[in-house]
């Protein structure tokens, strides 16, 4: 992405905006990450009165992906930055008239954007099911109708990653997991799934940009280019404990697999940190390279795999005496999923035109299993006698009481106003609690149904 140059000649800038640090960012405003039918529609309804109908819209997926027991919600924080920055400057409005968007009417009201309605959602790093609303969007049509695209797409992505991670933090254990795919992805979508992964279960991130954003602990030291660029492996392993000392990770599959192992010891002494293995049989080297270091001295230093890991990998490795996991390709592709297939739906809008006018449900009647359910919902998690989920329990109509303290919607944004940021950890330690809550089965890598069924009431 192409960035302005900072205006503070010699002064560190961010990284994704450009802007000095030490001086208010200027962030790129996210009114273009839409269709164009979203303005079309808005210029329709513009003329035709209906535009400033009270209306509710819905996300949903109406299936989780093949396979998954279980989806997780990610990317919330995000929605709210990227409606904040919901602006069309005069770039934007330039760029619209130019291509003949919309016409002069509907470019001065978007001159005025702000959105100033409601949205409601499943808190971050909670867990959802087929038919969850994961997020409500309240207000005008006019308003709301523009944000769909944006929020779907932050929403399938970091969800789908964030899914994905936790499956492989489900694998790994109590053994932490690297994230590593900034390579394997767009450089903004890496930033995206660095995030994603970190609520999932990841605990580092090789990706800075993902660091400097999200405070997300970075970890690297070297590629086999650093070691093919010295004279010898000596020589390789010597230059990097020198410059990052006897506790770095030493890559040790370039050449010898045992000579290697063997020389970083001598090198080291047995305080290096880890050594990490990135080709082969895993399993079988993982065991060969532990009973190695073991004979050595080196009892203490760890041993990372790399190597194309996807949960089924991280799973077969459950016995082999490993300490920490990189991924990189499965997990920015969402294992096989990258997209979560939530959708955005109207599902209520006033009667008439007038601002106190009560709301009517409305749905989409479609052949198959595009169908939807009308009205504005509510949603809550039954448990079972041992405090366990068991099942998504949604409605239009009144709660039960017995759900009233069990409901998933928060208040994200009142009256355009942002009311529920939090920081990152936060959704990270809220995931964990809530795949916790679910029964044992949710662990399961084997294909099967969503873990505990949806409820329509």
């Amino acid at each position: 992405m192409n960035v302005p140059a900072s205006d503070a000649p010699g002064r560190p800038t961010d990284p994704l905006t450009g802007s000095a640090l030490g001086l208010p960012i200027a962030v790129p405003s996210t009114a273009l990450f839409t269709d164009r039918y979203e303005l079309t529609m808005l210029q329709a309804a513009l003329h035709s009165g209906a535009a400033h109908r009270r209306s509710v819209f819905e996300v949903f997926t109406r299936r989780l992906p093949e396979g998954r027991r279980y989806g997780v919600v990610a990317g919330t924080g995000r929605v709210l930055d990227a409606v904040e920055n919901f602006r069309f400057d005069d770039g934007v409005l330039a760029f619209l008239s130019r291509e003949n968007v919309v016409d002069r009417e509907t470019l001065d009201w978007l001159a005025g954007f702000r959105f100033r309605g409601d949205i409601l959602g499943y808190p971050e790093g909670e867990v959802h099911f087929p038919g969850s609303p994961i997020l409500q969007v309240e207000s005008t049509f006019a308003e709301a109708v523009l944000l769909e695209t944006l929020i779907l797409s932050i929403l399938n992505h970091d969800s789908a990653i964030a899914a994905a991670a936790s499956r492989m933090a489900v694998a790994a254990g109590s053994r932490p997991l690297i994230e590593m795919g900034a390579r394997r992805t767009h450089e903004l979508a890496a930033v995206a799934a660095a995030r994603a992964a970190y609520i999932g279960g990841f605990t580092t991130t090789s990706d800075l940009a993902a660091g400097f954003r999200y405070s997300i602990p970075t970890v690297g030291t070297s590629a086999h280019a650093f070691t093919l660029l010295h004279d010898t492996e000596r020589d390789a392993f010597t230059a990097q404990v020198q410059s990052m000392g006897a506790g770095t990770t030493l890559l040790v599959d370039t050449y010898d697999l045992n000579a290697a192992v063997r020389t970083a010891v001598e090198i080291a002494g047995p305080e290096l940190g880890a050594v990490r293995i990135d080709s082969g049989d895993l399993l079988l080297l993982a065991h060969r390279v532990r009973q190695q270091l073991d004979d050595l001295g080196a009892k203490q230093t760890k041993i990372v795999v790399t190597s194309d890991l996807d949960e089924y990998a991280i799973a077969s490795l459950a016995a082999a005496p490993v300490d920490a996991y990189g991924v990189g390709t499965s997990l920015v592709t969402g294992s096989g999923h990258p997209t979560c297939a939530m959708v955005y739906k109207l599902v209520a809008r006033a009667a008439q035109d007038t601002g106190d006018a009560p709301l009517v449900p409305v749905a989409k009647k479609s052949l198959g299993a595009k169908s939807s359910t009308a009205g504005r919902k509510w949603a809550a998690r039954r448990l079972d006698d041992e405090g366990v989920a068991e099942a998504e329990v949604i409605g239009t109509g009144p709660v039960p009481p017995e759900l009233a303290d069990r409901q998933l919607l928060v208040p994200l944004i009142r009256g355009g106003e942002i009311v529920a940021r939090e920081p990152l950890d936060a959704a990270r330690t809220r995931h964990i609690q809530a795949r916790g809550g679910l029964p044992l089965s949710a662990a399961q890598l084997s294909r099967g149904e969503p873990v505990i069924i949806t409820e329509m009431v």
